[in-house]
């Protein structure tokens, strides 16, 4: 029997050291993520029990039906003027198992986290789709609340949000936010932006689009005027566009190409590096800006040529994601070794630099 942990302190000690997630396994002692390596903490093996007991903190009994049915369920904790985190509980070897990771609950804004100035610009257009994408982890949430933010500080606009779960909490500002949770506060995402356009949004987030019915529902969304933001789980701007339109039966594609090349204003790619110095990690970006020459290349199915126009289009604030980690490296905040490991052509990287 291993000994009681006391998860808060557990999650406070946490947020104390700047880590990220919470890793809690059978047979193992709690891990945290800090910096993105993993670190052993020196606390007792965890057994069955104490993962149920730690479990039972987290969920309520119809949550904890529902995980135990699924095998899988995804939630948040908070812990009042500490910090929220999302939550996610899974069967592995037929053992329990959680990850925790920590939402800081002061939202940063655009200019505290350093992005791209572009991103602002990107925050005030009136209507369209932004994607933000790439790897769990690589900080895809928090760009979208400093955005999110962004609107909410410097405009009068209807904003809500469907997630699952919900991540950072924003409050009204000079706009009126919602915050619509899946499972508790709507049945899917699906369900719920079917109905979103009775509601008189400005602005939608739409925490992912996983599946053809959130795909379809997400671009028509942003087609009848509004300004919508979503993620996915792609590397760079060209597989993004294609994987939308890989997710639609092929009957159906050559309509979603002409419907994006209408819609899609801008796709952000993600990723998360070390630091030089090792106090901390500092976001890279592929930024692609939608210029006329991009919405030819998706509606003709040319979205190979997408990669050229974000080459030649640093006048309109784009980026290649190896030009974004040269400029790191040159800057002296990330070593060479973190910005060839990161880069999407390697080969070619380490020859320009």
């Amino acid at each position: 029997m291993s000994a009681h942990i006391d998860l808060d302190a557990l999650l406070e000690q946490l947020v104390l050291q700047e880590g990220s997630d919470l890793h809690l396994r059978f047979g193992e002692p709690p891990f945290y993520r800090i910096g993105g390596e993993l670190v052993k903490t020196d606390l007792p093996r965890l057994d069955d029990a104490e993962l149920e007991r730690l479990i039972s903190a987290i969920m309520n009994p119809d949550q904890q039906k529902a995980f135990y049915k699924l095998q899988e369920y995804d939630t948040s904790y908070e812990i009042p003027g500490v910090a929220r985190f999302r939550v996610n509980c899974f069967i592995q070897m037929n053992h329990l198992a959680v990850v925790m990771r920590t939402i800081p609950i002061k939202i940063k804004t655009i200019d505290e986290l350093n992005l791209p100035p572009i991103f602002k610009k990107i925050a005030q257009l009136p209507r369209g789709l932004v994607l933000v994408t790439g790897p769990t982890g690589s900080g895809k949430s928090t760009t979208l609340a400093a955005m999110i933010e962004h609107i909410n500080r410097n405009f009068r606009k209807h904003i809500i949000t469907i997630e699952d779960p919900i991540e950072f909490q924003h409050r009204d500002r000079k706009s009126i936010i919602e915050q619509r949770e899946v499972g508790i506060d709507t049945n899917s995402y699906s369900e719920a932006l079917r109905r979103i356009i009775r509601q008189n949004p400005d602005t939608i987030l739409v925490g992912e689009m996983r599946d053809l019915e959130t795909a379809a529902e997400t671009v028509t969304a942003a087609e009848t005027g509004h300004l919508v933001f979503s993620t996915l789980h792609t590397i760079d701007a060209v597989q993004t566009v294609d994987r939308i339109i890989d997710v639609f039966p092929p009957a159906q594609q050559q309509q979603i190409r002409l419907q994006l090349s209408m819609t899609l204003q801008a796709v952000i790619t993600e990723t998360l590096l070390r630091k030089k110095d090792n106090t901390g990690r500092v976001p890279a970006f592929e930024i692609m800006v939608c210029t006329q020459a991009i919405r030819n290349a998706i509606r003709e199915s040319k979205t190979h040529q997408i990669f050229t126009a974000i080459q030649t289009g640093a006048r309109m604030g784009m980026t290649t994601m190896d030009q974004y980690l040269k400029n790191l490296y040159l800057k002296g905040i990330v070593d060479r070794e973190e910005a060839i490991a990161h880069s999407a052509h390697p080969e070619e990287f380490n020859n320009t630099v």
